[in-house]
This record gives C-alpha cells, sequence and structure tokens, in this order.
C-alpha cells in the first residue's frame, strides 16, 4: 500500500503526518515554526518530511497547507497572514530538496478536502467548512473535489464582509470581515472589552484581573464550565457566523456545512446560535429544508490527512497525464 506525507505549516508549529490510502495517520512529526524567518520555515518543513520519509520508503508524494494565498498552479506562497512568507515558490523549493513530487495548497481547503473524504462530510455531496480560531478561514467542495477559483486564491470565506459600516478593521484592510466578527479572536477581543461588567468576575478571575490576558480560549473554557457571561459572548459571536453562513448557503446551496477550528472546541454553545442565525437568513426559509450544520470530525488532524489527500490526488492524476497541476 502506498503512502504519501501530508505537512500542515501553520504559525506556532508545523505538523506532518505519513497517511495511507484510507486517510489513516501512520507515523507523526511536529516542530515549532520559526514564523519570523521564512527560509528557517522552509528547513523545517525539509526536515520532518525527510524524517518521515526515511521511515515510509513507500511514501510516493509531499503534501502541503499553508495558511495564506496560494497560486496552487504553481505553488507559490503569495502571501501568508502568520508567517513572513511574499510570493514563496515553496513547491520548487522543497522539490529540489525531498526526492518526490511536492503539491501546495491552502490550509483551509486541505482541511475541506479531509473532511469531505474521510470526516463529517464523508458522503454529504456539495458542502462547505468553515474554520474559526485565531481567524475564520474555509474550503468549498464541488463535486467532491476543492473549488479553487480562477488564480486558485477563492473561498477566502474569512474575508466576506458582513458588518462593512462599524466593524472592526480586519488585518487584510477590510472592515466587518467575517474573521473580525466570528473567530476566537473575536471571542477574546469582545470579552476584553466588556470586562468591567459584573457577569465577567469568573473569567477575569481566571487571569489573575488582567483583563489583557482574556483570549477566546479562556472564554470559550469558562462557557464551557458553565458561566453564563462567556456563554452569552460566545453565542453572539455564533450569531455573527451563522450570518457568514447563510449568506455562502444562499450562493452555494451545499448538501452540508461543517464547522472546524479552535473556537469550535465550545461545540453547540457556539454552533447551536451559527445555525439559527442561518436559518433565519436564508432565502426561501419558508419552505426549504436548510442543510445540517455539524461539528468537524477530525479535529487538528484534518490538516495532514488532507495535505496528504491533496498529494495522493494530484500525483495520480499526474501519473495518469490528465493534468500537471494539482
Amino acid at each position: 500500500m502506498s503512502v504519501t506525507i501530508g505537512i500542515d505549516v501553520g504559525g506556532t508549529k508545523i505538523a506532518a503526518a505519513v497517511v495511507d490510502e484510507d486517510g489513516q495517520i501512520v507515523a507523526r512529526r511536529r516542530i515549532p515554526t520559526e514564523s519570523g524567518d521564512p527560509q528557517a520555515v522552509v528547513v523545517g518543513i525539509v526536515k520532518v518530511a525527510r524524517e518521515l520519509a526515511a521511515a515510509a520508503p513507500a511514501a510516493v508524494a509531499l503534501g502541503v497547507g499553508a495558511a495564506g494565498l496560494i497560486d496552487t498552479a504553481r505553488g507559490v506562497v503569495l502571501g501568508a497572514p502568520n508567517i513572513a512568507w511574499e510570493n514563496v515558490a515553496l513547491r520548487s523549493m522543497l522539490e529540489g530538496r525531498v526526492d518526490m513530487p511536492v503539491f501546495v495548497d491552502n490550509d483551509a481547503n486541505v482541511a475541506a478536502l479531509a473532511e469531505s473524504v474521510c470526516g463529517a462530510g464523508k458522503g454529504a455531496g456539495d458542502q462547505v467548512m468553515v474554520t474559526s480560531g485565531t481567524g475564520v478561514g474555509g474550503g468549498i467542495i464541488i463535486g467532491g473535489e476543492v473549488y479553487r477559483g480562477a488564480r486558485g486564491i477563492g473561498a477566502e470565506i474569512g474575508h466576506m464582509v458582513v458588518a462593512a459600516i462599524d466593524g472592526p478593521m480586519c488585518a487584510c484592510g477590510n472592515r466587518g470581515c467575517l474573521e473580525t466578527m466570528a473567530s476566537g479572536s473575536a471571542i477574546g477581543r469582545i470579552a476584553r472589552a466588556r470586562a468591567d461588567d459584573p457577569g465577567a468576575a469568573g473569567v477575569l478571575g481566571a487571569v489573575t484581573g488582567d483583563r489583557e490576558a482574556i483570549t477566546g480560549e479562556v472564554v470559550g473554557d469558562a462557557a464551557l464550565a458553565g458561566d453564563e457571561w462567556a456563554q452569552q459572548i460566545v453565542a453572539e459571536v455564533g450569531g455573527w457566523l451563522g450570518i457568514g453562513l447563510a449568506s455562502l448557503v444562499n450562493l452555494l446551496d451545499p448538501d452540508i456545512v461543517i464547522v472546524g477550528g479552535g473556537a469550535a472546541a465550545t461545540g453547540e454553545l457556539l454552533v447551536g446560535p451559527a445555525r439559527a442565525a442561518m436559518n433565519a437568513n436564508i432565502i426561501g426559509r419558508s419552505w426549504r429544508t436548510p442543510p445540517p450544520v455539524v461539528l468537524a470530525a477530525l479535529g487538528n488532524d484534518a490538516g495532514v490527512i488532507g495535505a496528504a489527500l491533496l498529494a495522493r490526488r494530484a500525483h495520480e492524476l499526474d501519473r495518469g497525464g490528465l493534468k500537471d497541476t494539482p
């Protein structure tokens, strides 16, 4: 049985795995990301790729999922939010150092691919995955394939504008992007702004009174522990997420919507309000059956599994002479 290697490049870690034909992980590696040094990140990818290739000589291809805008046809990272990459020809840089074909895509795209093949979307048809964590990302699967758009940089779900007039400034330069309203970072920002509320005592106690130490994770943990103030903030952010989901459903009419990312660890506290807001804002709501909104199933493994699946599919297409690029 052949295997492929998947690598998920994040702002804090490089996760890598050998994945078999059934999407099962058979070996892992993880190292910190030296995000301030673009060349060091490439060195780190090569290091874990070579280690896994030595442990799995049957590996036939390497897939890399990275945050940012990716020209998938050329394997070039046009820009990345958490790593100092700009116009980095990642595919060619890696192929010169690892002895196998390399394929590169956006990290949310490969996570969506993984969920569609062996996760929450398995067998479900057309689907949308939205990830809410530090930012908001996502992937679209149509006809079993990742939708990337004309230049390979489509499905930037986090940068749909949902609150243009008075929404918070986004790192992309626009106001009110979904990322600013429906991310784990948004949960933390709202909680810090409201830390003088009487109900904030429990969350403030968790950070010994330092309001600047309140993060989305802190609020999420408090919400899961039953803190009503924290739950209200998570629900508010879930409502904004649902507004974004409604736009996606109106546009794409998918069979299923999958929600993942760190904020989704709060489960129905986030997803329940998101589902309700989506259902209240889709067109034809008086007669249509809305798509189910479900939690992602693969957790942090979605990135490496999806990158490995990307590599397998692209390599098989290359070998069949059907196309030259993923």
